[in-house]
């Protein structure tokens, strides 16, 4: 008889400094961490509940708590895309899967989907919202990283001196920002002129969800990427015709099992892509590395963030990381 055990745990991750957006910021990243033991394999999961979309750690334990018959009956992957909504609950679980599978074949998660083994990626470092001079010290005290995250929403004026003081302070650097919602329509092109005369390579989310329809058949200066807008493969007949890019999280796609779907549907529809995560640890990471080998950039600093990370972290240098040690993950 196969025995099964599922343990769901709160955890609180101090964040080095702070970290700040649109919609206000946070001195820890508040994760869901999730054991999931078959056969006395044990997987690992971890998501971070948001409450932009509704969730908080309470609701999102209670899903996974809710579904736990069911993995014990046995229930795969495939199977919990359809059982489970999307969002976090789905994806800790869908890693702790993932991790068992790993562990009962003995082979990563890259090598059971026949893919090559996954290889070092550069990543975003993200600068938080702040004032632009203070902006600017921030990124260039970042500098060894090569592609910099500028979190945008403080205003009209506030925004376009804060892309024109990091473009002065660091002029080769590739940057791309993220405005979380924040523009509004008479903000959005007197600051992608902005972007444009600043070289920045992509434009994140710059008006809120519902505010979004004016993009539609836009031909932008600069390349508009689709964060709050999109969470899986059903939005994406909407998405094309108004953004150039989607960011995937397995957050938002509910796991790597989805989210490796989307990308694939995502490049169909010519749309580039950015793999992205909310503040976490390493083990929240680790799942979204098999996608950022074919993403166009990589925004996966969320443990670069922290003041601590978890045991055989992700490592990086000068912007690379390296991939996901097996006693982490998979």
């Amino acid at each position: 008889m196969s025995s099964f055990k599922c343990s769901v745990t709160r955890q609180k991750w101090p964040i080095d400094g702070h970290f700040r957006i649109s919609r206000g910021s946070k001195s820890y990243a508040e994760v869901v961490y999730v054991e999931l033991t078959i056969d006395h394999i044990t997987g690992k999961g971890e998501a971070v509940p948001y409450a932009r979309y509704g969730e908080t750690p309470k609701s999102v334990i209670k899903q996974i708590k809710d579904m736990a018959s069911q993995l014990e009956q046995g229930m795969t992957r495939l199977k919990l895309v359809s059982a489970m909504p999307a969002g976090a609950a789905r994806n800790a679980i869908d890693s702790a899967l993932w991790d068992i599978e790993a562990k009962q074949k003995n082979q990563p998660p890259s090598i059971l989907l026949n893919a090559s083994p996954l290889k070092p990626v550069l990543s975003c470092y993200t600068i938080s919202l702040d004032t632009p001079e203070k902006m600017a010290q921030a990124a260039l005290k970042s500098q060894y990283y090569p592609l910099l995250k500028l979190k945008l929403g403080g205003g009209l004026e506030q925004d376009r001196q804060a892309m024109l003081a990091i473009r002065k302070a660091l002029p080769m650097h590739r940057l791309v920002v993220d405005a979380n919602e924040a523009w509004t329509q008479g903000t959005l092109f007197p600051l992608l002129d902005t972007a444009y005369d600043c070289k920045i390579e992509l434009v994140e989310q710059p008006l809120p969800v519902d505010q979004d329809e004016m993009l539609r058949d836009l031909d932008p200066l600069v390349p508009i990427c689709a964060d709050e807008s999109f969470h899986t493969i059903e939005d994406l007949e909407t998405i094309a015709s108004k953004y150039q890019a989607i960011n995937i999280k397995t957050d938002k796609t509910g796991g790597l099992t989805h989210a490796l779907s989307v990308l694939i549907a995502a490049k169909s529809a010519n749309l580039k892509v950015m793999v992205g995560c909310m503040v976490a640890t390493s083990l929240a990471m680790a799942p979204a590395f098999v996608l950022a080998q074919e993403a166009d950039w990589v925004d996966l600093d969320g443990p670069l963030l922290l003041l601590t990370d978890r045991e055989h972290g992700l490592i990086a240098h000068n912007g690379i990381l390296t991939p996901p040690d097996r006693e982490l993950w998979g």
